[in-house]
């Protein structure tokens, strides 16, 4: 241990940062491209000359961080020393830039100090590096080994600060630059929670700004049949599911009436005014009992958050049955048999006389 604290002063001694902090890295100094061949017998406690695992290289990120700890006026050697091993990765055999990412991914496990993300990531977005591969092929094993001992919500935190976290395709050459050839690629490396969270997020920011485009024309008075248009295009092109249009519609829609504040007869004046003069667009997408329901449950959320529409339930739901939105069986089913337990006593007893109407008017057919 004492010659490896020995040679761990000298890598990240302060006054031999050109020459000898690379120590603990590659065993000996180094010059552009390789290390220095007058140096003489080269050490075996190295980050290169050693088993390319976890469970050999983690010790000695450990120890690095009981000398940080001790000595933190050489945290910004080392920041130094890693952003310019990893601005020279196309150096380094494919091997020892799998024990680098392994080292990188420990060190930000272990929270080793003086390693900011952005020191990594940004390093790494040099054209040349990415075009061939290997920037992706270090970050997939620096994701891999991070992931052992960390969340992937841990590994979302580092690609925040470092800025990557909503650029994540940089890391792929151009040929690859595209969702589904980051699907691919980490799925095949048995990375499917980034999988599925970078999917997530696709998905998010095709609704975003589906609704964006919706307010826009909404509040434009747009002919209706040129939404109708939109919104078939936009769930062709992201290939959005049926239940989530049915989702934003309503919110965009609502969130487009004037309220009045108190104004019980003003707001429900305003809200189905809405319903009647959208119905339409509603129609369009409610396209079986099962979006119908959903539509109900959207309004019953709705009413149940907002403490000026709790009284407009049963006059929302009577207005979207009118403009043939919603089918008297859906309602039924509704007041049966619904599970949305969020203000149901309450909508339930509320629709009730509405109710009895239809099955009245059910039995006399």
């Amino acid at each position: 241990m004492l010659v490896i604290w020995n040679l761990l002063l000298r890598a990240l001694n302060p006054q031999t940062l050109t020459s000898q902090d690379t120590v603990v890295f590659t065993g000996g100094r180094t010059q552009p491209g390789t290390t220095k061949p007058d140096e003489g017998e080269r050490h075996p406690y190295s980050i290169i000359d050693c088993e390319p695992t976890r469970e050999v290289i983690l010790p000695s990120v450990i120890y690095i961080q009981k000398i940080l700890r001790r000595r933190p006026f050489l945290i910004k050697n080392l920041e130094n020393v890693m952003r310019r091993f990893l601005q020279s990765l196309e150096l380094f055999e494919e091997n020892e830039r799998k024990k680098l990412a392994i080292f990188t991914a420990l060190a930000f496990s272990q929270k080793l100090s003086g390693l900011p993300p952005e020191t990594v990531f940004q390093p790494l977005l040099k054209d040349n590096l990415v075009s061939k591969g290997i920037v992706l092929s270090f970050i997939t094993d620096f994701f891999k080994v991070y992931l052992v001992d960390n969340s992937l919500d841990d590994l979302i935190s580092i690609l925040k600060r470092g800025k990557m976290e909503e650029n994540l395709l940089e890391f792929f050459p151009s040929a690859k630059r595209s969702a589904e050839g980051f699907s691919e690629h980490f799925t095949k490396e048995g990375l499917i929670p980034l999988v599925e969270y970078n999917e997530k997020k696709i998905f998010e920011v095709k609704l975003k700004e589906m609704k964006s485009a919706l307010t826009t024309q909404i509040a434009e008075e747009v002919d209706i049949s040129e939404v109708i248009d939109t919104v078939k295009q936009r769930v062709k092109d992201a290939k959005l599911p049926d239940i989530e249009i049915v989702r934003i519609l309503w919110d965009v829609l609502m969130d487009a009436v004037q309220w009045s504040g108190k104004n019980q007869q003003q707001n429900a004046n305003s809200a189905l005014r809405q319903v009647k003069t959208w119905a339409q667009l509603l129609n369009t997408f409610c396209t079986n009992g099962k979006l119908e329901l959903e539509l109900v449950y959207k309004v019953q959320m709705q009413c149940y958050e907002d403490a000026k529409l709790m009284k407009l339930f049963p006059e929302i739901v009577r207005s979207l049955y009118d403009q043939d939105v919603l089918a008297e069986d859906t309602i039924l089913h509704w007041f049966r048999k619904g599970t949305n337990p969020k203000g149901r006593q309450t909508f339930v007893k509320a629709l009730e006389p509405f109710v009895k109407w239809l099955e009245e008017a059910e039995e006399e057919e």
